[in-house]
């Protein structure tokens, strides 16, 4: 399945049914007066949250989407039937942008959740709404209003507790796949996701928690470097970081400085999110590197949690969930400039 987050749709809601002129011709009625009826509401178009989905994939190749037209009134004072609204399903973590003037529409993030993007038209009057003393055989009707219609950008934001950053080929897919069911690409190359891969660990007590494996970031990531701020939006989501270190790196500290730069520069509030430091691929490291030597030093400038681990070899993983259940428990803010 492809992972498409960010699409711009065209919603037209319909429009209103005209009113209609008409009298009441019945023979036993000698004084039939206006009989037409009102128009009946144009639909609108909907947006509907759903955990069914996890992409905006059915939006690439289908931009335009438009609900039913309402109906002209009747005789005999019918009003016309309103037109269908036009339902459209996204995923649970969608958030509604006029595309035009940037207005924000609302954030689906509940499942069932509704948005109204596109209000349907009002119905016309038929001239029976408007008799009165002074004139008795209106001879006119009102037609339905057009519906809304706007040009949407839909950004997915993924929902997920615990964001697992780094650079590439940090380990984070392998990581994800030892803590839960999830299958990502593994590979000893970088860039090898290209998606962000979402798994659920389970707590000790069988409750699920969701991770989120975001795709390798590098340096420049804010303007769009590598895969960019494309991906940096599904950390803004998450309630903790796992900040994963490649422990054969030949400087694992400026690549800390690198990650945490980028969110500092995408968005300030990220650089303050409560974070888990942890060493992986120890179980490669050249015996004669101090990695518990690097991690205090880690530890004493960002005063968060540091943990040395294999994720291939599960060495260190439980020490490194206890914290991260504790942490969830109660978030603490981890790193100031």
């Amino acid at each position: 399945m492809q992972f498409i987050d960010q699409v711009e749709i065209q919603v037209q809601a319909g429009k209103g049914g005209d009113g209609i002129v008409a009298f009441r011709r019945e023979k036993y009625v000698p004084a039939g007066g206006p009989s037409g009826g009102n128009g009946g509401k144009g639909g609108s178009v909907i947006l509907v949250a759903t955990t069914n989905l996890q992409t905006l994939l059915d939006f690439k190749y289908n931009h335009r989407f438009q609900a039913e037209n309402g109906q002209r009134g009747g005789p005999n004072n019918r009003t016309g039937a309103n037109g269908g609204d036009r339902i459209l399903e996204v995923p649970c973590g969608t958030v509604v942008y006029d595309a035009e003037t940037e207005e924000f529409l609302g954030d689906l993030v509940e499942h069932q959740q509704t948005l109204t993007v596109a209000a349907g038209g009002k119905g016309g009057l038929g001239n029976q709404h408007f008799l009165s003393n002074r004139n008795r055989a209106p001879d006119y009707a009102l037609e339905g209003l057009p519906g809304e219609e706007r040009l949407l950008r839909l950004e997915l934001k993924l929902l997920a507790e615990v964001g697992i950053i780094g650079l590439p080929n940090a380990g984070k897919s392998t990581l994800i796949s030892v803590l839960s069911a999830a299958k990502p690409k593994i590979a000893d190359y970088p860039f090898t996701t290209l998606i962000p891969n979402l798994g659920v660990v389970r707590k000790p007590t069988g409750d699920g928690t969701v991770f989120a494996d975001i795709p390798g970031l590098i340096e420049g990531a804010h303007l769009g470097a590598g895969l960019g701020h494309d991906f940096l939006r599904h950390i803004e989501r998450t309630r903790l970081l796992l900040h994963l270190i490649d422990a054969t790196s030949e400087d694992p500290i400026a690549d800390f400085h690198t990650i945490h730069e980028e969110l500092r520069l995408y968005n300030p509030d990220l650089a303050q999110r409560p974070q888990i430091l942890a060493f992986n691929k120890v179980d490669a490291v050249d015996e004669s590197i101090d990695l518990e030597a690097i991690a205090t030093q880690l530890r004493q400038l960002t005063q968060a949690p540091v943990f040395i681990i294999s994720a291939v070899a599960r060495t260190n993983l439980e020490p490194l969930l206890q914290q991260v259940w504790q942490m969830l428990e109660s978030p603490v803010a981890t790193y100031s400039n």
